[in-house]
């Protein structure tokens, strides 16, 4: 491909109408440029050798005389460049202004250095040619006037601008200064054409933050409001892009961008409904639209005063009626943003409210796994409510989770398959929900994922046991499965939600004598027990809550109890733990443990009496009633029960019987029935007004908290009557 005749050696542009500036392509004509019909596309020639050879590129230089008062001024790098005639009157040669002073000089040496730092560059690794390429058209954009910038715009993006040394050698020369810049120009193509790359290279992390620090969100954002659907578009696009940094999210937040985003998506239903094959170019316009801000408000809602501004700017609406669309690529970014915001409780709430249930089980049977994925997560988020979860069922949505679950082909695509088992997780919260998971055989699936690798699906998976195993049919069916073996498996690992999960399972399981055996053979409960040096509250309490089964239902379980080195020791040392359902757990096995004499008595050696004894001011029902029943059953041995009065745990334990929960009442009977054996703890319980609240209780329904009141203020009786006895001789 040769210059025009009579112009080698220098860069010429017909100053004809602009479009014939590709004539010297071969007469090739202007193509438009992608979605936005961005014109300008300079086919092939830019990135040739030897037209952007270094040597012979040169911008020619005139004096100040030379210069033409018609054209565009454009300052860059404090450099003014304009359009100046050149020899031939039927040219338009770019030239660089001159400077007041020696400008000559400080263009050469600024040549020079840029020789230099290129050449350093080069010899540090192997840099491919188009990356000089690239740098020599960002100078020509910044050096020339508005015909030379949007051709080298042009020029730019017939590269590909997505990989890593093309985007690093636009940032290297300082290129995104220069296309910040142009977004504050007044020509529609140069503000394309810098959106168009812009759009590209910010999926770059670096230049995404290079494009933050350099303030481009104000602009981004004022240009949303333009009345170009395309400059929207491809504003929405960089957004999306930038909003990944938590910098940009702010700035987005504070410039007002967030309600301009939320307009996007405002769409008519006919756009939403029809066929893209189908649609009229308005109608296209406006499905783009929509998807460039959907997937910009499911960048930005990362941040949480992101998703309340959104909110609050009427964005839940517009998602569920964009969740109906027949355009895949616009469910897939609503979907995505409604999974982001789906954590938080108004987005759960106005899921239900919205009829958005219904949609997500309809595209978990879509053939998009991104979409499926992103369903699913939602599900699995929004499930914590129960009536999202009866929602699920009755929109026929437990079926499609499970045969997902069940496809060995979407196994390798771990987080769909997480997203599914968490989904089915949550589900199988509801009693309702599990006995349809029974029925589609839900049970075997979940056994075999415990062999997976990825924690996430072990965490799920183990989870949606741990509800099914709530009943004593799924309880041998994870048994018979082989389930067992491969749970205890899994406690070896240190993955905490995992591990809180895979303790759960087992403490269900153990309520079955024949899943206890093999627990017990297979030393599931020392691992159990070795749980609670977990440093996670959560794994340290599910620890607990699943020995208090696994002792009361061992074969010999205080003889198993004393074999763990260290054990006893280790579980009264949880009694120092802040987190209340920490030490709840721990009272309820220290009363599995406390319940054989010889066990009692180590513990007891451990100090357990006055840890118990400073628990006792508290407010928390579930700690009120386990630690009553831990101290009951702790007073059958020495002087435990004297002990506790001294440490005035009887005066509080009296208070308990205020409680509105029943489980609560029966527990303090048993401890106020054990402690009532010492004549002084009797006196304090009757100077604490405790005799009132057992003539009430004493008439319960629960056989267990009549006999505790009933033997509680028999002590106290005798008590009473010896006292007097003794003041009468």
């Amino acid at each position: 491909m040769a210059l025009p005749s009579g112009q080698s050696g220098r860069l010429h542009f017909h100053s004809l109408p602009v479009h014939d500036v590709h004539a010297w392509h071969g007469g090739r004509q202007p193509e438009p440029l992608g979605e936005t019909g961005f014109g300008f596309h300079v086919v092939g020639g830019c990135s040739d050798n030897r037209h952007l050879d270094h040597h012979n590129y040169r911008m020619q230089n005139l004096s100040s005389e030379q210069h033409s008062t018609r054209g565009v001024h454009y300052k860059a790098d404090k450099e003014e460049c304009k359009m100046s005639p050149a020899t031939d009157p039927g040219c338009v040669c770019v030239s660089e202004a001159e400077e007041v002073g020696d400008s000559s000089t400080q263009s050469d040496s600024s040549e020079e250095d840029d020789e230099l730092r290129w050449h350093k560059m080069a010899k540090g690794s192997d840099v491919p040619s188009e990356y000089w390429h690239i740098q020599k058209l960002i100078k020509y954009m910044k050096a020339g006037n508005q015909t030379a910038t949007i051709v080298s715009l042009c020029c730019l993006k017939d590269h590909d601008l997505t990989t890593e040394i093309n985007q690093t050698a636009i940032r290297d020369i300082g290129g995104l200064e220069a296309l910040v810049n142009l977004l504050e120009t007044d020509d529609i193509k140069c503000k394309l054409g810098s959106l168009s790359v812009l759009s590209e290279i910010s999926q770059n992390a670096d230049i995404r933050r290079g494009i933050t620090d350099l303030g481009a969100v104000p602009i981004l954002v004022i240009i949303l409001s333009d009345q170009s659907r395309d400059l929207q578009i491809l504003a929405a696009e960089t957004i999306a892009n930038i909003g990944k940094i938590r910098k940009a999210r702010r700035a987005i937040r504070k410039c007002g961008g967030i309600p301009k985003l939320v307009d996007l998506l405002d769409v008519s239903n006919h756009a939403l409904t029809t066929p893209f094959s189908q649609l009229t170019p308005q109608d296209e316009e406006e499905v783009r639209t929509a998807r460039a801000g959907a997937k910009a408000l499911w960048s930005i809602s990362q941040s949480k005063k992101n998703r309340d501004t959104m909110r609050k700017a009427g964005c839940v609406h517009l998602l569920a009626r964009l969740l109906k669309s027949v355009h895949g690529d616009v469910v897939v970014p609503v979907m995505g943003t409604l999974q982001q915001c789906a954590s938080e409780n108004e987005y759960q709430l106005a899921v239900q409210t919205e009829g958005m249930v219904a949609d997500m089980v309809h595209h978990l049977r879509n053939d998009n796994r991104e979409l499926k994925k992103l369903c699913a997560s939602a599900i699995f988020k929004c499930a914590q409510d129960s009536v999202t979860r009866d929602l699920v069922r009755q929109h026929g949505g437990l079926d499609p989770l499970v045969k997902l679950a069940k496809d060995i082909s979407i196994w390798d695509d771990k987080p769909l398959l997480a997203a599914v088992t968490g989904a089915i997780w949550k589900c199988a919260i509801s009693p309702e929900n599990v006995h349809r998971l029974d029925e589609l055989k839900t049970i075997d699936t979940l056994v075999s994922l415990l062999s997976d690798e990825n924690g996430e699906v072990l965490t799920n998976a183990v989870g949606g046991l741990a509800e099914c195993a709530k009943f004593q049919d799924n309880r041998t069916e994870i048994r018979t499965s082989g389930g067992i073996p491969r749970l205890i498996m899994l406690l070896n690992g240190n993955n905490g939600p995992m591990l809180e999960n895979v303790c759960r399972v087992l403490g269900e399981c153990a309520n079955e004598a024949d899943s206890m055996d093999i627990i017990q053979n297979l030393d599931g409960v020392r691992l159990i027990w070795s749980q609670l040096k977990h440093p996670s509250p959560a794994v340290q309490a599910s620890a607990a809550w699943a020995l208090c089964p696994c002792i009361r239902n061992a074969t010999d379980s205080g003889e198993m109890v004393r074999s763990f080195v260290g054990g006893l020791e280790l579980i009264v040392s949880r009694l120092k733990s802040t987190d209340t359902n920490v030490l709840a757990s721990v009272c309820a096995a220290l009363a599995k443990i406390a319940q054989d004499k010889e066990s009692l008595a180590v513990i007891t050696d451990h100090g357990v009496v006055p840890m118990l004894a400073e628990l006792v001011l508290t407010d928390e029902d579930i700690l009120k009633e386990n630690l009553a029943e831990a101290i009951a059953y702790c007073c059958s041995w020495g002087v435990n029960c004297h002990e506790f009065g001294c440490l005035g745990a009887v005066t509080p334990l009296v208070n308990y019987m205020n409680s509105k929960d029943k489980s609560v009442h029966r527990t303090t009977a048993y401890a106020l029935h054990q402690l009532s054996a010492d004549p002084h703890n009797c006196i304090t319980m009757h100077q604490s007004g405790v005799v009132p609240f057992l003539l009430k209780t004493i008439g319960s329904s629960d056989e267990k908290l009549q006999e505790a009141s009933a033997g509680c203020l028999s002590n106290i009786r005798k008590m009473a009557l010896a006292t007097e006895n003794f003041n009468y001789k």
